[in-house]
């Protein structure tokens, strides 16, 4: 008999539940203030969100798009072959490997382009590649950029992103600090205009090289610039940080760069220095 009452009828039909997919990339978190943003939006925004003006870290390309003309830049020095100087385990695999995720050959892309119709040598560094790191295939192409800027009489631009010299090449990648600074000083030698553009974050020895050796010196807001981080310095002297230690409105207090500007208004300013 009970058997017989807890048999399921067979007019009774189940009902399906449907989930409602939610397309991949619709949507982005600000990892400052944790506001959800609709992504087209941001990138109208030019990729600062629009409620703490939290300047989100873009892709190269991407940059480059928001800085130059339409259609006027052409790539240099593309697929610089990979190097492994100290037989590092495992490190060609894993540029590989980056390379297939990033669509990038290194932590930057280097050419020419125009700025309001003016021919201008430009390099864009990508946290996305090993946070941006410099060993000696960055540290070649921004080279070869600064002498190509000097050969053509070009003014330079590069927008710096890292954390610094690339461990996994050891001294040959810190013997790129002293080359892109060389070459710099060539540049200077022959009265060209460089302008260094530091995001978040220009730190380590790209800081400690060519970030810092602009004419021009600008910043994005909120950036973090500095040699060493705030905690591995917290944790060497044993001491409390300022608030907003190493960030570029920290800086500019005490005259470390020139001019803070906001994403929107980078290709108005870039454009009035190279030509005035």
């Amino acid at each position: 008999m009970l058997k017989d009452f807890f048999k399921k009828s067979p007019n009774i039909q189940r009902r399906t539940i449907k989930t409602t997919q939610i397309p991949d990339g619709l949507f982005q978190k600000c990892l400052k203030c944790n506001e959800i943003l609709y992504s087209e939006d941001l990138i109208e925004n030019y990729y600062v969100c629009p409620n703490c003006n939290h300047h989100i870290r873009v892709n190269p390309r991407e940059r480059l798009s928001m800085i130059l003309d339409s259609g006027s830049f052409v790539e240099w020095d593309l697929d610089m072959e990979l190097s492994n100087p100290i037989d590092f385990p495992g490190y060609k695999e894993k540029l590989q490997h980056i390379k297939s995720v990033t669509n990038l050959d290194e932590a930057v892309i280097t050419g020419l382009g125009r700025i309001g119709g003016t021919k201008v040598a430009i390099g864009v560094m990508a946290s996305s590649f090993l946070m941006g790191s410099m060993g000696r295939a960055v540290g070649e192409k921004i080279t070869r950029l600064i002498e190509a800027a000097t050969d053509r009489r070009l003014p330079l631009i590069i927008f710096c992103c890292s954390g610094g010299a690339r461990m996994q090449e050891g001294m040959v990648s810190l013997m790129q600090m002293a080359k892109t600074s060389a070459a710099l000083k060539r540049h200077d030698k022959e009265g060209l205009l460089y302008i260094s553009v530091l995001t978040d974050p220009t730190t380590g020895g790209v800081m400690a090289s060519f970030a810092m050796l602009g004419d021009i010196i600008l910043a994005e807001p909120g950036a973090l610039i500095g040699f060493a981080g705030p905690r591995v310095i917290e944790q060497t002297i044993g001491q409390k940080l300022p608030e907003g230690f190493q960030r570029s409105e920290f800086l500019i207090e005490h005259g470390f760069i020139d001019k803070i500007v906001k994403r929107s208004q980078m290709k108005k300013i870039l454009s009035m220095l190279i030509r005035s």
